[in-house]
């Protein structure tokens, strides 16, 4: 099982009062479009993490077959959704079936709602990789192998996201651990949208999602 989570409850409080997550992208709002592709990559189950008082976010996932975290702590940065976001992910393996306990080929992906090039193919890619080479960190890459996101961790090392603090994500729990990355087409592993000026950027550049 690969159960996916979105880490969704950050503020945009760069995107000059505007909500990141609620451009559109598509023809919907960007969050839900980035759920609805981690639907189509039918890995397993689909986790969200929001802010209780997200009420748009949340409206924007309606009728979707997500589950939706709390995350009272946000204030705290990303580190907050993605402590959540194992604890659920664990939770749900172990629930799934007692042979997923000790499977090195079950984890979490993390998929930053913000990036609006990936697509459902991307995720299924990595999910190969990661179980057929045995379940290492699977990193995904631009084409000419710069490593960005998503990021696939084997369930065995969920227990440490609890070591997580401030917003710099879990790029320290990769340290001495077996990464293997994988490339994806163009930039779209590091393509995200935090400020005005890159959707500006980006909604000028020619592509199947700027338009």
């Amino acid at each position: 099982m690969i159960v996916t989570f979105l880490p969704a409850a950050g503020a945009s409080r760069r995107m000059k009062g505007r909500d990141k997550l609620l451009e559109p992208v598509d023809g919907r709002p960007l969050l839900r479009r980035a759920a609805e592709t981690a639907l189509a990559a039918g890995l397993g189950p689909v986790l969200v993490g929001l802010r209780p008082d997200h009420r748009a976010r949340q409206e924007a996932l309606k009728n979707l077959a997500v589950g939706i975290l709390e995350v009272p702590d946000a204030g705290q940065g990303l580190s907050a959704s993605l402590r959540s976001g194992a604890e659920a992910a664990l939770a749900a393996i172990e629930a799934a079936a007692p042979a997923f306990v000790e499977d090195e080929y079950s984890g979490m992906l993390v998929l930053l709602p913000d990036m609006p090039d990936l697509e459902a193919s991307d995720l299924a890619h990595l999910a190969r990789v990661f179980q057929a080479r045995g379940g290492p960190v699977v990193r995904g890459a631009t084409a000419d192998g710069r490593p960005g996101h998503p990021v696939l961790f084997p369930r065995s090392l969920l227990h440490d996201f609890n070591r997580l603090t401030g917003d710099a994500g879990a790029a320290g729990l990769l340290e001495g651990e077996r990464v293997l990355t994988v490339p994806l087409a163009g930039d779209r592993a590091l393509t995200d949208l935090d400020t005005a000026e890159d959707w500006a950027r980006w909604r000028d550049e020619p592509g199947p999602s700027s338009t």
